[in-house]
């Protein structure tokens, strides 16, 4: 009979090879957490290697991505549609197992992970996912949602800052179906880090309100199961199993040591190992009773089938609650979405109001929220001043079936528990706080994108137009570090009509993520005919078209765009008819055949002036060689609003004034 250790062995051999194959690589923390893998995956997890999506399926998380052999050994010893082949061109371009583990390459891997720390928020957030999506779906008869979250995480995740944030919340909140193990190596990229990292990490948990299981000796099968067991019986507390393990385990000369952390063991290193771990194999060779011993899908056919039965049973009795439950657990959106969103945005039109656009946000949120019982909100503790907050929000600490979370400040946490709700599926996230301290969630909001996740960032306080608060809150430059991010929509309304359209844009998008940019002060209604509607979604789009053939182009976002309609009108007086093109989206306007760029934007046209509260680089593209454009390259200054507006020289008539120089220099 195949021993766990000859188990683990497989792990630690394949990981070696991959890493040696590649020259690239870290294989000292896949062959140090492979006996813990071995007893979690063969005596816990739940899973279906035959079907990767399985609702009901236990979620794993590898933290520490670096390790990612480990996953990718896993993934393929237990039967996942992951060949042999796919190891052997580790870190290879195309190859289905890259250097980090990527979401959406390898069937299994259920998130990406490499930037330390946000593996465990992205848990933290599939735990939340899965008790609130229990608490709204599950029956007293009925239980079709109860799985674990699991997260494997090393030293570097506990010291990143992101770990603090988000496992204070995951204590907070009491999620007891997450189980951590800490991969306690006592080794980074640096060496030993006593010299760095002295943390009492087990009462540091402890005050987090977590259950601790101690100085579980992580190269011994019984203890691991019985901290295993231990931690799946404490149901009120996530828990953190502390493993005491050695680096490069069964390495003569580099276990134990950081030169196994980050580089190839060589060779002739290999070699002594395997002979010390009694591996009597080649390269990327598995006997078959080991494969017989990992092999997880016929075990994970019947937990799922057993799951169908129940599920049948539960859509025999609820079959409307079933029905909404497969329609969110696929991401679609409600059969009456359209008529009823387009119903809503009709009205918004109708109001004409003229309010701050964090407002018409709230407005859009009270409109869609009864549509989309996927939603999952909340802010960073700035409810009041983001107005996330809708009339149908139940914060998910006092009722468990909530859909609002507060998630105090903890920006990055945040954004990366967002992640991890999307990727749990079952939710729409969107979070919120002021567009300042997109800063501080600024690596979540990459991975993300990286992603594709359709989750939606809610930015508010958007310019200089915050006013007294002063330089340190006004954003100048994130609006354009945000456009510049791949794959990720931002848009900038100028008023509540655009704000609600841009909220129905971001919610049918399914292939990435979107922001959105609010501002803290009112913002004057625009009149749009039907086809100038129709159009805001296009990204840009002719807002005004003067009587007299246009001699020149006013570009414009958010609360400039009341300020270039000011202006067009006062030129028109002065004989100088301009267009006015709101631009609220750069990146879908971008996406638009060039026929309509063209319209919106002709190539003749020279005289372009683009305006935004921002920094002014991003609109160069936009302007060409002979435009202009009216922005803020500086920081900002703390004073009342329409005073800091004045001193930037964003007004009206500053406008009208560079408008006419620009014309006369691209007729001279």
């Amino acid at each position: 009979m195949t021993t766990r250790r000859e188990l683990a062995n497989a792990v630690r051999a394949l990981s070696m090879d991959a890493v040696q194959k590649a020259n690239s690589g870290h294989p000292g923390a896949p062959m140090g957490m492979a006996d813990l893998a071995e007893v979690v995956w063969n005596d816990f997890l739940r899973h279906n290697p035959g079907n990767p999506q399985w609702a009901d399926r236990d979620r794993f998380v590898l933290s520490n991505g670096h390790a990612s052999m480990l996953l990718y050994s896993l993934l393929h010893l237990t039967g996942y549609d992951l060949p042999i082949e796919e190891l052997k061109n580790f870190r290879q371009l195309h190859s289905r197992t890259p250097g980090h583990p990527e979401y959406g390459y390898a069937p299994g891997v259920e998130t990406t992970t490499g930037p330390l720390g946000q593996g465990i928020a992205n848990a933290v957030g599939m735990a939340l996912a899965e008790r609130t999506l229990g608490a709204q779906f599950n029956t007293s008869e009925h239980t079709i949602v109860d799985h674990n979250t699991w997260v494997f995480l090393g030293d570097g995740c506990l010291m990143e800052g992101i770990s603090h944030e988000a496992c204070s919340l995951a204590g907070t909140l009491g999620l007891g179906k997450l189980i951590a193990v800490y991969d306690d190596n006592g080794i980074s990229i640096d060496g030993q880090v006593e010299g760095w990292f002295t943390d009492n990490t087990p009462m540091r948990f402890e005050a987090y309100g977590w259950h601790v299981i101690q100085a579980v000796d992580g190269h011994d099968s019984d203890a691991i199961k019985a901290a295993v067991e231990a931690a799946r019986a404490e149901t009120g507390k996530p828990t953190l199993i502390c493993a005491r393990t050695t680096i490069g385990f069964g390495s003569p000369n580099k276990g134990g040591k950081e030169s196994s952390h980050g580089a190839p063991l060589g060779d002739d290193e290999i070699k002594l190992a395997k002979a010390q771990l009694g591996w009597e194999h080649g390269a990327f060779e598995v006997p078959a009773d080991v494969y017989a011993g990992w092999n997880a899908r016929d075990a994970g056919e019947t937990q799922e089938s057993e799951w169908n039965k129940l599920f049948d049973a539960y859509a025999a009795a609820n079959p409307e609650l079933a029905a909404e439950f497969k329609r969110r657990t696929a991401g679609d959106l409600p059969e009456n979405w359209e008529a009823d969103s387009n119903a809503f945005i009709k009205s918004i039109v109708e109001k004409g109001e003229t309010i701050a656009s964090r407002k018409a946000s709230q407005n859009a949120l009270n409109g869609f929220g009864p549509l989309l019982p996927e939603f999952l909100g909340g802010s960073a503790d700035l409810a009041g001043s983001n107005l996330t907050i809708w009339s149908g929000s139940k914060v998910v600490h006092d009722d468990p079936a909530g859909n609002y979370i507060n998630y105090g400040v903890r920006e990055f946490a945040m954004s990366a528990m967002s992640n991890g709700i999307s990727l749990h599926g079952g939710f729409l996230p969107y979070t919120a706080t002021f567009l300042m301290f997109s800063e501080y969630g600024r690596n979540a909001l990459r991975m993300c994108a990286l992603m594709k996740l359709p989750n939606i960032f809610v930015f508010t306080h958007d310019s200089i137009g915050l006013g007294e608060d002063g330089p340190t809150h006004q954003p100048v430059e994130q609006t354009a570090t945000l456009r510049l991010l791949p794959n990720m929509a931002v848009w900038r309304p100028c008023d509540a009509v655009e704000s609600s359209i841009a909220w129905k844009s971001a919610i049918e998008r399914k292939d990435g993520p979107s922001c959105l940019i609010f501002s803290r002060q009112a913002l004057t209604h625009q009149q749009r005919s039907d086809t100038q509607l129709a159009d805001v979604s296009r990204g840009g789009y002719i807002l005004h078209e003067p009587a007299q053939a246009p001699v020149a182009v006013i570009i414009a976002t958010g609360s400039e765009v009341g300020m270039a309609m000011e202006a067009a009108q006062a030129l028109a007086d002065q004989g100088t008819p301009v267009r006015v093109v709101s631009m609220p989206s750069t990146d879908h306007f971008d996406a638009q055949d060039q026929s309509y760029r063209d319209s919106v934007l002709p190539p003749a046209m020279r005289a372009r002036m683009a305006v935004e509260a921002g920094t002014t680089d991003l609109w160069r593209k936009y302007v060409g060689l002979d435009g202009d454009v009216m922005g803020i390259d500086t920081f900002g200054e703390s004073g009342p609003a329409e005073e800091v507006f004045k001193h930037f020289g964003l007004t009206t008539d500053a406008l009208v004034t560079r408008v006419q120089a620009l014309v006369a220099a691209v007729n001279s």
